[in-house]
């Protein structure tokens, strides 16, 4: 699982140009492994029901494939910006097509649309900071997974219980039988590496 999370998100410039050709089956799996759930946590994190945010993957895939023959990589740009910017427009549309649908007639309850009142303006919904967010909350996930596999494993389950799963010192010792120092000490040494690890995968650009 760590080979897979070590490029789960950093495109390399090699994989842009690879799925320029839309007959690369293969590399387009790959790149759609990377990044559809990162696609659809935003798109349901932005007030879109599953469906609605599995169009939203489509639609953005379908986008992506559309202009990557043409596109043409500059390792000065972002292509996580791009890739921001085509998902915020995706959800935006979804966001107008549901208000259509219960605009429509054959939708409405009784004649009355008041329902539309409870639909999220698209205007309102940050998509660029959900995109953050998520981004950020992967790139920890990362991280954590590569420590996992350089650590013992009851300094990663104290870390585990009292850093990720938010045990305070004192159930984490009570539980494990150790002391609450060991847990200090245990956090002291695995966030130090998970730190390490998060600034690396940031620096990688997008």
């Amino acid at each position: 699982m760590a080979g897979k999370l070590d490029s789960l998100y950093a495109t390399r410039a090699s994989l842009l140009n690879r799925i320029k050709n839309s007959e690369d089956q293969e590399s387009w799996k790959e790149f759609f492994d990377r990044y559809h759930k990162l696609i659809y946590s935003v798109a349901a994190k932005a007030g879109l029901h599953h469906a609605e945010a599995e169009d939203v993957v489509q639609e953005t895939f379908i986008t992506l494939s559309k202009t990557m023959p043409n596109f043409n990589y500059d390792p000065t740009k972002s292509f996580k910006s791009w890739l921001l910017k085509v998902t915020d427009r995706k959800i935006i549309d979804q966001f107008r097509k549901r208000k259509r649908n219960i605009n429509e007639p054959s939708t409405a309850r009784d004649g009355r649309t008041a329902t539309i009142e409870r639909i999220a303006d698209p205007k309102s919904v940050d998509v660029e900071l959900i995109f953050e967010m998520e981004w950020r909350e992967r790139i920890f996930e990362m991280a954590v997974e590569k420590v996992k596999v350089k650590v013992n494993a009851s300094d990663f389950q104290i870390f585990d219980l009292h850093v990720i799963k938010k045990w305070t010192p004192a159930k984490v010792a009570a539980t494990l039988g150790i002391k609450r120092a060991r847990v200090h000490m245990a956090k002291f040494r695995v966030g130090g590496l998970v730190k390490r690890e998060v600034k690396a995968l940031q620096s990688d650009r997008i």
